[in-house]
């Protein structure tokens, strides 16, 4: 009987992946890993590792030598050692299609509120300060380029969203061809003119070492002072603390931000102290719909394995 292994989740319960595992005939076991030793203590007779935000890295595979497959609930697999992985011959696979509407319309709110820079002006209201001027320049959106750094599903989404709003439409993305960002009538970028040129900037790119802290202090420094930044994808894409210190010093309009480099987000950390900064906790994914979806596709995945049947969505 095979063993399916969740390190550890944020679910209510697993009962989405009882259903669909269940006719497999595999035994499930749960727990709720921190570390690589916890991982490694409960996941010995693992043939399936199911994973959240638990480490898995090349000695906890080293210590798991029955592990076959590894399926990331989410679509970052940044806490997952893909070499490693690649190197011993597993798969590892995410869930790219769970909530593409969810982070689409968060990253285009996110952008909107703080266009329009309502954040802001609700809370000088509300200290008695009534103005028919904004803080800063509102340009009409019309007049601004939205730009997406990635240019796959969820950015694709996020620009179908803007061009409602009438934004100019473009992206960065080195793996896409010319003929299809013409094909979707967005505009392509060098990652020189997407700092230099945008107004705003949705970022949708995977983590890993070519992409951590492509948000540097010098490209924040190419940016223009009313631009506004989103992250809804990976904390580790932007340098957080040289984010804040370019919010204080408004060389750069405003943020949003929806994921971190540690979370949770530390209490002392600087971005908490940038008014021109909107902050969520890591919950563009979320709606009543997307927990339960992310579950279920999770352990199709690993039923599709299990039956042998040719896996959907292998990163590795």
């Amino acid at each position: 009987m095979p063993t399916v292994f969740v390190t550890d989740y944020s679910f209510a319960n697993l009962d989405p992946e009882r259903s669909v595992l269940g006719p497999t005939g595999c035994a499930i076991h749960h727990a709720q890993c921190k570390t690589a030793a916890e991982v490694i203590a409960g996941g010995r007779d693992a043939d399936v590792l199911m994973v959240q935000w638990a480490p898995i890295t090349a000695e906890v595979l080293d210590a798991l030598p029955k592990c076959q497959l590894i399926v990331r609930y989410g679509i970052g697999v940044d806490n997952v050692d893909l070499k490693a992985a690649k190197a011993r011959g597993i798969p590892v696979c995410n869930v790219p299609d769970y909530a593409i509407d969810e982070v689409a319309d968060h990253a285009v709110a996110m952008a909107l509120a703080l266009g329009r820079q309502l954040p802001q002006l609700d809370r000088r209201l509300r200290t008695g300060v009534w103005k028919l001027a904004p803080i800063t320049p509102m340009p009409a959106f019309r007049e601004m380029t939205f730009a997406v750094a990635g240019f796959g599903r969820i950015g694709r989404a996020v620009l179908e969203r803007a061009r409602a709003f009438k934004f100019r439409l473009a992206a960065y993305d080195p793996f896409v061809k010319a003929e299809q960002f013409a094909a979707a009538d967005v505009r392509p970028m060098s990652i020189e003119n997407l700092f230099a040129e945008a107004d705003v900037i949705s970022l949708h790119m995977p983590l890993n070492e070519q992409t951590r802290h492509m948000v540097s202090a010098a490209r924040l420094a190419e940016m223009k002072p009313t631009s506004i930044l989103i992250n809804t994808a990976r904390g580790g894409l932007i340098d957080t603390i040289a984010l804040a210190s370019a919010l204080r010093q408004k060389s750069i309009g405003y943020a949003g931000i929806d994921v971190f480099e540690t979370e949770p987000l530390p209490a002392d950390h600087p971005l908490l102290q940038c008014d021109n900064a909107l902050l969520t906790s890591h919950m563009a994914w979320h709606s009543q719909q997307s927990l339960s979806r992310l579950q279920q596709m999770a352990a199709e995945e690993t039923a599709r394995f299990l039956r042998a049947e040719p896996l959907q969505n292998q990163v590795n």
